[in-house]
């Protein structure tokens, strides 16, 4: 019997790569079937439906729902931490005792001195409802960021001599990255609007006089991803990924940076022009310039030590997009 595309959509989403298979009986028909008890990882849902499972005793077979006996069991979670440039201002009393009006402002060097401080007053900060999902609480899509995020905390953490905002998300499976740049428009909105905007108000008592903290700012704020932030990069001035359009089919598409080729865009249509302005609003989300969507498209043709691949090249001229030619 043939799968239909909605149940295929239905059974991808609802056991993502990486869940664990736990076999009670396979079909009679298997002429060396895996014991029972058998314990495994799902590695893909084909088109067929079948679940392609790499087993723990290091054999690869699959399963089909229907014809064999199995549990899927959710993927372990794991940590994933978006980090934010911090700042604030330290109001300093006069010989008075009174706050100055004007505080002095602090970056991620100055607040190291703080940190024990503003880790503590973040963990005040969550509310009763967010004991068990964390700012998750308030996500309120029915889509794989809200099945595959279980929680997301905010933190400060130092690195490389700064302290910095992170974003704690407890993630079970892989998100796609479509997903990654929906929770990271999530994370920056509470960072802004939700907790942080609460959060910036609150005075932290220091020794020398009062403290707000901000987690987000209006200037030279981003928000990555840990290997985005620190990890050394392939291309000077790109950034993890963009949007793009395939100039044949038109279809809409993504770029990692450092990987030959593309990928699929679940959001792409059946429009071109559609999809064309889907990838200039995706990447003005992400931050992403045309030079540097030019420079991506390059390198995952060329390679990403081309200098196709530096935005630099691209940044004196007129943007020039849809020129991509993938085999």
């Amino acid at each position: 019997m043939a799968i239909t595309q909605e149940w295929l959509d239905f059974l991808r989403e609802q056991y993502p790569v990486g869940s664990r298979i736990k076999l009670r009986q396979m079909g009679a028909d298997d002429p060396n079937p895996i014991k029972p008890g058998s314990m495994g990882t799902l590695q893909y849902i084909d088109d067929l439906g079948t679940f392609g499972v790499k087993w723990d005793n290091g054999r690869t077979l699959g399963v089909v729902v229907g014809q064999d006996s199995f549990t899927v069991l959710p993927p372990e979670a794991h940590t994933l931490k978006l980090y934010m440039p911090l700042t604030a201002e330290l109001f300093e009393r006069n010989r008075w005792g009174d706050l100055e009006n004007e505080g002095t402002e602090l970056d991620g060097r100055d607040l190291l001195a703080y940190e024990g401080l503003i880790s503590r007053a973040l963990v005040d900060e969550r509310l009763p409802e967010e004991s068990e999902s964390g700012l998750m609480h308030w996500y309120d899509e029915e889509d794989g960021v809200n099945r595959k995020v279980r929680s997301a905390a905010f933190t400060v953490e130092e690195r490389n001599g700064q302290l910095w905002g992170v974003a704690e998300c407890k993630i079970a499976g892989e998100l796609t990255p479509e997903e990654l740049s929906t929770l990271k428009e999530f994370i920056s909105g509470q960072a802004s609007d939700g907790v942080g905007e609460g959060f910036e108000q609150r005075d932290l008592k220091v020794s020398d006089g009062v403290l707000n903290v901000h987690l987000w700012n209006s200037e030279n704020w981003s928000i990555q991803t840990e290997q985005e932030r620190f990890d050394p990069k392939l291309a000077e001035g790109l950034p993890e990924m963009c949007f793009s359009v395939l100039p044949g089919q038109g279809d809409l598409i993504c770029i990692k940076r450092g990987e030959s080729g593309y990928y699929p865009s679940d959001w792409s249509t059946n429009d071109r022009q559609r999809n064309e302005a889907l990838a200039d609003h995706l990447n003005e989300r992400l931050g992403v310039t045309s030079a540097q969507r030019q420079a991506m498209e390059t390198g995952s043709m060329h390679g990403w030590t081309v200098p196709g691949a530096d935005p630099k090249a691209w940044e004196q001229k007129a943007p020039q997009m849809g020129g991509m030619s993938f085999g």
